[in-house]
């Protein structure tokens, strides 16, 4: 039996999947952040990892071709990080060609098998992609959380810890104070600052789902901040210009029940479809690879494979995994 793999690698976790020719997911594997611009050579043993946990049970040699979306592609220029992949490469086992492309790339897939169109991707980061063919033939933000990432999860979750200190109560904070208090462990501004100082870029990110249950819960500037956060968001994508094809929405911030997202579809007309399984739509694209298959037979696979384009205010849900 032969077998194609996807995967997807993010700031967040790696993820694998192996499937059969016709479709069919035999094996799923996770690890920890796959993005070699972050996390440096240790994002390929993370890929590592997660690959041979869905390879397990299966003779790699079976594997005839392989599609790796990964977010900071352009840090695999880097020596040190390109000889960390090769070494992860030879250690599972595989010897067919693996295709490495953008995480916008793969995450476009997983929601549409049409060729054209857009991403939009906010989870750590923020960026948004154009592509013509499968191919990103321009971008939008993705700069980093210095520079951009606008709308992202860390964006929010900083954005946030800002306004916090800035406004903190005489008295004891409430809603959304009280909730970045808690979650730093803090109990007065001058502890915030001090924590705040301490922390590496990943723990704004993890006050995201902070920032939307307050919203959700009313809190006035949660509120303010997520839909503060569809806005950038929406105006990352406008900088695409004119899109021809549907917009995908992937992330963790635009594929979960968020305000953020709630407030992106209200600003989009038009199809738009949510990726919620990357690493699936990795192994599309690797079957469309090694499959002689027309536009309608590679959409009748995509659509073994995944969920078929929803449509604005609607999500789509999985068969096989939670939606996120």
């Amino acid at each position: 039996m032969k077998l194609v793999l996807g995967v997807d690698a993010g700031g967040t976790a790696s993820r694998a999947v192996v499937a059969t020719t016709r479709g069919a997911v035999l094996g799923r594997g996770s690890a920890g952040p796959g993005n070699p611009a972050a996390a440096g050579p240790q994002a390929a043993r993370a890929i590592g990892t997660a690959v041979r946990t869905a390879l397990r049970g299966h003779d790699p040699a079976t594997v005839i071709a392989g599609v790796v979306g990964v977010a900071g592609r352009s840090a695999l220029a880097d020596p040190r990080v390109a000889e960390a992949f090769a070494e992860q490469w030879r250690a599972t086992g595989l010897t067919c060609p693996v295709t490495v492309v953008g995480d916008a790339v793969t995450a476009f897939a997983a929601g549409t098998p049409a060729p054209s169109g857009a991403v939009l991707i906010a989870g750590t980061g923020a960026v948004a992609a154009r592509l013509e063919s499968r191919r990103v033939t321009g971008t939008a933000d993705g700069l980093g959380w210095l520079l951009g990432d606008e709308g992202s999860g860390l964006w929010l979750g900083l954005h946030a810890v800002r306004a916090v200190a800035r406004t903190w109560p005489a008295s004891a904070p409430r809603g959304l104070a009280a909730a970045v208090a808690t979650h730093a462990a803090v109990v007065s501004c001058d502890q915030l600052v001090h924590w705040a100082g301490r922390q590496p870029p990943s723990a704004f990110a993890a006050l995201a789902p902070v920032v939307c249950a307050a919203a959700r819960a009313g809190d006035p500037l949660a509120v303010r901040l997520t839909t503060e956060a569809g806005t950038r968001l929406v105006a990352t994508l406008g900088e695409l210009g004119p899109l021809d094809g549907p917009v995908v929405l992937a992330g963790g911030l635009l594929t979960g029940d968020t305000p953020v997202r709630e407030a992106v579809l209200a600003a989009l007309p038009g199809p738009v479809a949510t990726s919620h399984d990357p690493a699936a739509g990795a192994a599309w694209l690797a079957l469309r690879e090694v499959s002689e298959l027309d536009d309608q037979a590679a959409g009748r696979l995509h659509g073994r494979m995944l969920p078929a384009l929803s449509h604005t205010g609607t999500s789509r849900v999985h068969r096989d995994t939670p939606a996120s």
